[in-house]
Formats: structure tokens, sequence, C-alpha cells
């Protein structure tokens, strides 16, 4: 049977759960910005025999703002259906695929992608473009890299888009994170004692499906400028995804309006900010209602954390009662001009949880997966990359690294410039070139523990 694995959380929707975003300037194509949405979390290479797929009755999107309402101003629609050129076998694959178009591979996926103006104007871009199958294996799936850049499809006027199987690219330490932030590396520290290791990558054997898009700065930004000045507020852009349902399912048939299931913006915001008893809300909410949620942004229930898993390690932030101005600013404002030298992204007062990118800060040429708080301004909280390590900066944040942006009286403790789960990740987990995500691992050499 398949070992499909559902996502973490209450909606438990693994088909229309966005599991990571990025967004970033292409650092092969620097006029152009990539954004990757991932759905279908933790697929195990060998997840046959129903192999993984994105839902034909989800409709997904990527969604934009550039002038920082919190409203989207340009959206890209993908919607997807599958076709069965046997119903009579139980099989994926009858043969090795080495096209597309292979007689051989059963089960197809197709999808469409729409543009939608901040008028409500749709535009179809592209139809009938083929997802790549799954990786089954060097049998079934020969040359596979070859076989997934064939489904990279040029829609024209610059823009290139994915959808598919790749490599998960969100690296962490899953296992003691969340048995109470007993991270490997300052085992030491807690209060229960235990030798320091070094971290263990959760994700490297598995995959996931994404929707990537690559599409000239020009078209996102407002009134179509090409922004090279960082301090140039037009240079921001907030972008977030979502994914929608028909509010209806008459004799198996979905119908009625589409309303929104789930939604993603900053990394581990709903995993680790958002309550418990809020998810399900959060997840149909739009960014421009966001003022409800800042409450729990400025108060993270795990900086109360730290002092008390770590005694004696953070009692700076410990003692540091104010609501914290600084990830207000990181994820829900952006960064104002003034607070880091030479960067903003700030998109206005309206509190909204999605990535902020200013386009006009050109890719690194020796990024730094620490980005920003690494001195690496083309990074994570400045969009974010595929190999950035969102979870140490996101970590470090809460333990007060970046309170003296907003408050100089603050000193952070020793341990929050060095708290991380100190994961490297391996570099086949990456390529350089759209859509940037590695290579997807197949059945046969990774099987399941």
């Amino acid at each position: 049977m398949s070992s499909h694995r559902e996502a973490p959380g209450i909606a438990n929707d693994p088909v229309a759960d966005s599991t990571d975003l990025y967004a970033f300037v292409s650092p092969d194509q620097p006029n152009t910005v990539t954004i990757i949405s991932n759905y279908v979390p933790l697929e195990a290479p060998d997840g046959g025999p129903n192999f993984y797929q994105f839902g034909d009755d989800v409709l997904y999107e990527i969604r934009i703002d550039n002038d920082g309402d919190a409203i989207a101003d340009v959206i890209y629609q993908f919607k997807f259906h599958t076709t069965v050129r046997n119903p009579g076998t139980f099989l994926y694959n009858t043969g090795p695929i080495a096209s597309l178009d292979s007689a051989n591979w059963n089960r197809r996926q197709f999808f469409s992608v729409t543009k939608v103006n901040k008028h409500g104007k749709s535009t179809v871009l592209g139809s009938g473009l083929a997802c790549p199958p799954c990786n089954v294996g060097p049998r079934s799936t020969p040359n596979y890299a070859a076989l997934a850049q064939a489904a990279v499809h040029s829609l024209g006027g610059g823009l290139t888009v994915f959808a598919g199987q790749r490599r998960e690219g969100f690296y962490i330490d899953l296992g003691p994170i969340f048995d109470l932030g007993d991270l490997r590396p300052f085992q030491n520290l807690h209060l229960i004692p235990s030798p320091a290791t070094m971290g263990v990558d959760a994700t490297k054997s598995v995959n996931v499906h994404s929707i990537a898009i690559q599409v000239p700065i020009s078209d996102l930004t407002r009134n179509g400028v090409m922004p090279t000045n960082a301090a140039d507020a037009r240079a921001t852009i907030g972008v977030w995804c979502d994914a929608r349902r028909q509010a209806a399912n008459i004799k198996g048939e979905p119908i009625g309006p589409w309303g929104q299931v789930s939604r993603l913006g900053n990394p581990l915001i709903n995993e680790v900010i958002i309550p418990m008893g809020k998810k399900d809300f959060w997840n149909v909410t739009d960014p421009a209602q966001d003022a409800q949620f800042l409450s729990f942004v400025q108060n993270p229930e795990l900086a109360g954390l730290l002092p008390v898993l770590y005694p004696k390690v953070f009692p700076n932030l410990a003692a540091y009662k104010k609501p914290r101005a600084d990830l207000a600013a990181i994820l829900m404002t952006g960064i104002p001009s003034g607070i880091v030298p030479g960067f903003q992204n700030f998109t206005g007062k309206i509190p909204a949880d999605y990535l902020r990118l200013n386009v006009a800060i050109p890719p690194a040429k020796t990024p730094n997966v620490l980005g920003v708080v690494g001195g690496d301004l083309a990074g994570f909280p400045n969009g974010r990359r595929v190999m950035d390590d969102v979870f140490t900066i996101e970590l470090r944040a809460i333990a007060g690294v970046t309170i003296p942006l907003v408050d100089k009286s603050f000193t952070p403790d020793g341990a929050a410039s060095k708290v991380s789960d100190n994961l490297t990740p391996a570099a086949d987990r990456y390529i350089a070139s759209f859509p940037y995500l590695g290579v997807p691992l197949d059945g046969y050499s990774t099987p399941s523990a």
C-alpha cells in the first residue's frame, strides 16, 4: 500500500496544505523572481502504487501584493487534471517512462496557469501543460533529471513554470524540536542533560510536490517598474500562497464557489506561532485580517519556554517583558529603512503574514544560509531562498538576537546567536537553475525506513 504521510496540523489536508513557500530574485536570471509553493509533505520515495500528485479538485494560487495593502494585485492560479490510459491495471506505468508522452505511463497529470489582475480580469497563460511522473526508480524512470526538465514549460513573455515532484529543500531536526526543544547540540544545557551531538536532518530522504513559476520582476511590481534602488518603496513585494476547494460535493462532483482551506507566507508561522485552537481559522483568513493574530507574534510562546527549558542560559530573554516589535517587523510588516544598513522590505503598517521580497537587492555572489542575520541581504527574511536555514534564523530571532534592532537597551544572551539544530544540507538538495529544488529521490534507491 502507499506510504503517503499527511501534513501535521489541524486541517490535515496534505494535498491542499502548502508546506513551504519560497520567493527570491533568480540567481541565474536576476531580472526575474522565482516563487515556489510546496504541497504534499514528507513524500516517501517508495510511494507506490498510488504515487503522489496534486489534487484535481483543488485550486492552487500564488498571490502578490505590490502596494502594501495586504490584498493581492497579481494572482497566478494552477488547476490540475489527471488522465488514466488503462483503468484496468493497478500499475502507474507498464514499462520505462522515457518521455512525457510515453505510452507506458498510465496515470498522467496536466495543469493550466491563469493570471488574474487586481481588477479581476483573468488571462490563461498556458493549458495542457504536462507534469513529470514521480521518480519511481531506475527501471521505470531512467534519466529522470532529463524527464523532469522536459516538464519545465515556457509560457512566453519571460515566464517559466513547472509543477511536479522535487527533492525536499527544507531541512530541520524535527525530533528534538518537538521533544520540548531538546536541541541536540545544546542538550548538556537542558533540564534533562545528555551528551551534545550533531543535528539529524529529518527531511533529507523525502520528496515534495512543487509549483514553481519564474516571472519578470516588472510583471510583479507596482506600475510595472524595474526598481534598482533598494530604498524605493516600490521595490518590495509581498508573496503568499493559498489553496481552495469548492463549497459542496454532489455525487462526487465538486460544485459551488471556491473557498480558501489553507495559506502560507512566512515559514513556521502556522506550526510554531499560531496556537492550536486558531490554526483552522488562520488558514481560512486573508493576510489583510492578520492584525487579530499580531499578539501571537509579539508574544511568542517559544520565547517564554526557552528560559524554562534552558535554565540560566537565557536570563536577559526571561527578563524582557515588552511585546516583540522586532518579530512583528520581521514577520508582519517588513523591516523599515534605517534599521539594517542598505536594506528595507517594509510594506507598511498593515500587519500581514507573507514573504516580503525587495527585488532591487541582487542575488548574493556567495550566499549565507543565515540570510540577513548572517549579513546576506538577499536571504530570509528578504523573501526566502531554497537553501536558507529558516529554522535557525527564526529560532535565533525568537531567542532575542534581533531585539536590539528596535530596542538598543537590550543585550542578547550569548546563546541567542548560537542556538541552532546544526544542520548543513547535502549539496544535491538543490540545482543551479529553475526550479532550483533538486531531483527527487527514487523509491528503488531510497526505500522508506
